[in-house]
């Protein structure tokens, strides 16, 4: 925690006439606020009228003491002017004054994150709303969102309506594992996994509000199975990176693979009734047709920005030939692509491919028949030779990426890609995987957490190897999401001005007696973890024919 204030009563900030502007400056200083005719601004707007001048004067020094120990304090004045001019305010200023609690919870989400207080200002209900019990003390659970998603998805008809809800849900339930992320109530696993839960859930949800249109409007996709019998044809989401993985950030874009059981068929006899009765024949279309029309629709129902927000960003680059391949794909096609033109990165990104929507049978389809891509030739080649052309291959990858860094001179400060980055604990991790995945599948673990405590129990890396990868990766994550919940923007880079440098460290929780002595003690650690990820890195990459990591593996793989 940073110092207190020096205790100066603020009363007469809004009391006081003709105050002195030595004394403004005074007091507003001893909490933190820099830019003191702004803040002055924001209090005065704040008050209003003179009863509620004096309702909140009465909860003033509360009010700047929390604000003082956050992140941001003239920020938060801000968007407290902001707050009260949306709501009642002689009542919402009474129930403040009758709960210390919120009033602290609500200046912590306004100094520490813009995006969530955007959310609480558009909504200020949401502030009732984590007043209740059991909204904070328990983390979210993924069967409650199924819970909570079909009852609202209930009571409504049109498409639009329900997508709307859809957002809605998304908005509410960020604001909750937001604010449990900024109170420390919530780990950055318990994070990443509510986050993945969450995303998981509502793209399955549009799915089947998108699925139940097409197939009003063209009938039900099937195929002829092996006995030459019509069955219905299946649909997944396969969820890529972070998010097959279980591991999403706040401002992540979901990567998506669509996958159709087969593009053989059509769609069958389906009718929908009109509304003054009788049926309206349908338009039978191919699968092909179909199942495109699926991802379209998809994709826009979760991406596509309303009154209400979006669901989440979409990114389907990652699909068999990146941005100018087909949206869906069949699993056949998609087993001819990987067999005939899969290249190197898509073993590694395939590693925490998991079926998040739709068909779980499909998506388990997909993942049996990808192994033999993953997997195969490594599994050929125990040898050194063999295994030396995977870790090149890997090196060659993270080289292009070193350039790309360089080039804007985030080398140092982006904490996913730069030197000792998240991406060098996931290269590392995936190389082993790929290696000897097949042969020893205990070392398979979607989540980078997971495979480096299977590596330990597999004496592949020692415990103080995993608890110090284990530590910066928890570090690095957390950073990533304490840049992110600010602006909810898709930034891995720390900025590069001290300001905004101490108010990163502020949000990670560091302590000090000032804002620089919290921000040298986040430095120190920074430098520390990715210096040791580094450092694990270049013994595999730099040199993997003297590898210990590489020759321990070998010989797991010559086991039989």
């Amino acid at each position: 925690m940073l110092a207190p204030p020096s205790g100066l009563d603020p009363t007469p900030l809004l009391l006081a006439s003709n105050l002195d502007p030595g004394q403004l400056e005074a007091i507003l200083h001893s909490y933190h606020i820099q830019r003191v005719k702004e803040a002055d601004a924001n209090l005065q707007a704040m008050a209003g009228d003179p009863h509620h001048r004096r309702q909140l004067a009465g909860i003033l020094a509360p009010l700047l003491d929390s604000v003082s120990r956050t992140a941001d304090p003239d920020q938060a004045l801000n968007h407290w002017e902001r707050l009260l001019s949306n709501v009642s305010r002689s009542s919402f200023l009474e129930y403040l004054r009758s709960s210390p609690r919120m009033l602290d919870l609500v200046c912590t989400i306004f100094g520490n994150s813009d995006s969530l207080a955007f959310t609480l200002i558009r909504d200020p209900l949401l502030i009732y709303w984590l007043a209740e019990q059991e909204v904070l003390s328990k983390p979210p659970t993924r069967a409650g969102l199924e819970r909570a998603i079909q009852k609202q998805l209930n009571q409504l008809t049109a498409s639009e309506l329900k997508l709307d809800a859809l957002r809605r849900i998304r908005r509410r339930e960020m604001l909750r594992i937001g604010v449990r992320d900024v109170l420390k109530l919530a780990d950055v696993p318990e994070t990443t996994g509510a986050l993945s839960d969450l995303a998981s859930v509502l793209i399955d949800a549009a799915y089947r509000v998108v699925d139940a249109d097409l197939q009003a409007e063209h009938g039900k996709p099937m195929h002829k199975n092996r006995q030459g019998k019509w069955v219905e044809t299946g649909f997944t989401v396969i969820g890529m990176g972070k998010l097959g993985g279980h591991e999403l950030n706040y401002s992540s874009d979901v990567d998506v693979l669509y996958i159709c059981e087969s593009h053989d068929g059509e769609t069958r006899a389906v009718t929908r009734k009109r509304a003054s009765g009788g049926a309206t024949p349908v338009e039978p279309i191919s699968n092909e047709e179909y199942f495109e029309h699926v991802a379209r629709r998809l994709t826009k129902a979760i991406s596509e920005q309303t009154h209400e927000g979006f669901i989440f960003r979409v990114d389907l680059r990652l699909r068999a030939e990146g941005s100018v391949g087909q949206l869906t794909r069949s699993l056949e096609d998609y087993d001819k692509y990987y067999r005939t033109r899969g290249v190197v990165w898509e073993r590694l990104a395939l590693l925490k491919a998991w079926p998040i929507a739709g068909s779980m049978h499909v998506g388990k389809a997909f993942l049996r028949s990808v192994k033999s891509f993953i997997f195969g030739s490594a599994a050929a080649k125990s040898d050194l030779v063999g295994a030396l052309a995977i870790v090149r291959d890997v090196r060659t990858v993270k080289d292009m990426i070193d350039a790309k860094m360089a080039d804007r001179g985030h080398e140092r400060r982006n904490v996913k890609l730069g030197v000792g980055g998240i991406r060098e604990i996931e290269f590392l991790v995936q190389t082993i995987q790929v290696l000897a995945g097949k042969r020893v599948p205990a070392l398979l673990d979607r989540s980078t957490l997971g495979a480096l405590n299977r590596f330990v129990r597999l004496k592949l890396i020692t415990a103080k190897e995993r608890d110090d990868l284990t530590a910066a990766y928890v570090f690095l994550r957390d950073v990533e999401h304490k840049l992110q919940m600010v602006h909810d923007l898709q930034t891995h880079s720390l900025p590069d001005q001290q300001d905004e440098l101490e108010r990163c460290a502020i949000r990670m929780g560091y302590q000090g007696a000032s804002r620089s002595a919290a921000l040298t003690h986040f430095q120190s650690d920074h430098a520390a973890h990715t210096t040791v990820v580094h450092d694990i890195f270049r013994s595999l990459f730099e040199a993997p024919e003297t590898s210990k990591l590489l020759k321990a593996t070998l010989r797991m793989m010559r086991q039989p």
